[in-house]
């Protein structure tokens, strides 16, 4: 009887122990692009976060707990995505940041908000927090308010004289097309041709030569590098050199390494250069450090998600996510972004867009 008892009271030992150990460790899922062809937007999210959690580690975690983080690839796939969420769900992760993609966000939300887990989104589609859900937040502007940026640009500075709307017929790119087109068209800018293009294509003649033909000096792409590149690039070698402008996914270095000279014709609206500003040092030299590039902007979405999770869980003592939702909501909170702070939606209160001509090496030179 007394080696059974010794048994037991070392079983319940070694469980207060284990649960004690699972105590002090803060898991933070982040959930993106890994693999496919939008992976390098990934690479930025997934870095930005791994440096807020290095750097918060350093300076001795939240409450008593170090920050984990918990890596899932949803290759910006929708049905990935769900599986992603329901993995975190069984890991018993009950922060996120993600997803990356509006069409992966938008669907593995739903798996969050039904459990419990605050996720904040860099995902710029307005559906996504449309919703009323009470666990969905976002440190990046909505479409809605990106596509009129580059409209008002469009229609007041370029002045084009014939506009072509073309985007993936994807959520996100749909969508910001869409934004964009309406207003154009409020603003009396001669919109021409509006279509959509299968993702994944490599092949655009017949689209160029509509645009030739329509006589379009002007196209808006709403979607994301790879095929835009493939339109700039061979637009260019049919002779063909409209405008281009395209959102914050088509704003990176692998652009230039795609559409080549054609490069210099694109303009893209994208959010501040947060690794200029003094305050973000330590993650700039951390990141390059490690031979990263901190110019990014779904790094700095990133880099502000954790910093806005552990700001609220310090203040109200709790790693209860509906407690630090409700601490999110309708306040202000100090990130490498500046002062954010979130409507009843999970959106943020006056993000603003800005517009960059990108160039051959490819950096980009804000415009406004």
């Amino acid at each position: 009887m007394t080696l059974i008892k010794k048994t037991f009271a070392t079983l319940a030992l070694s469980v207060a122990v284990s649960a004690s150990n699972a105590a002090e460790t803060l898991k933070i899922g982040i959930a993106g692009p890994q693999t496919g062809a939008v992976a390098q937007y990934g690479d930025m999210q997934f870095q930005g976060t791994r440096a807020a959690i290095e750097l918060i580690n350093k300076a001795g975690g939240v409450n008593g707990m170090m920050l984990e983080a918990v890596e899932y690839d949803d290759a910006c796939d929708p049905k990935q995505a769900v599986a992603v969420a329901n993995k975190l769900v069984s890991d018993g992760v009950q922060y996120v940041v993600g997803h990356l993609c509006s069409s992966s966000t938008q669907p593995a939300s739903d798996v969050y908000e039904e459990e419990g887990i605050l996720a904040i989104t860099c995902s710029t589609n307005p559906s996504i927090t449309s919703r009323g859900y009470e666990m969905i937040f976002r440190t990046i502007g909505l479409d809605s308010d990106q596509g009129p940026t580059a409209a008002r640009y469009i229609a007041d500075s370029l002045k084009p004289q014939k506009v072509a709307i073309i985007h993936d017929k994807q959520q996100y790119g749909e969508g910001i097309a869409m934004s964009v087109r309406k207003t154009l068209l409020d603003s009396g800018v001669n919109v021409v041709l509006t279509e959509g293009i299968t993702a994944g294509d490599k092949d655009f003649s017949s689209l160029i030569f509509k645009l030739k033909r329509e006589g379009v000096d002007l196209v808006y792409y709403g979607g994301y590098h790879p095929e835009l590149g493939l339109i700039m690039r061979q637009s260019s070698a049919n002779g063909f050199k409209p405008q281009f402008v395209g959102p914050e996914a088509v704003g990176n270095k692998a652009i230039a390494s795609i559409a080549g000279e054609a490069t210099e014709n694109l303009m893209v609206t994208l959010p501040a250069r947060y690794d200029l500003l003094p305050k973000n040092k330590a993650v700039v030299d951390l990141m390059k450090s490690k031979g990263q590039d901190p110019t990014g902007p779904f790094v700095w979405t990133s880099v502000a998600a954790v910093q806005a999770m552990v700001d609220v869980i310090s203040k109200v003592g709790s790693d209860d996510p509906y407690k630090v939702a409700e601490g999110l909501r309708g306040n202000t909170i100090d990130t490498a972004m500046g002062p954010l702070t979130w409507d009843t939606k999970g959106d943020l209160v006056g993000f603003e867009f800005g517009m960059y001509q990108w160039h051959t090496d490819g950096t980009g030179t804000q415009l406004k």
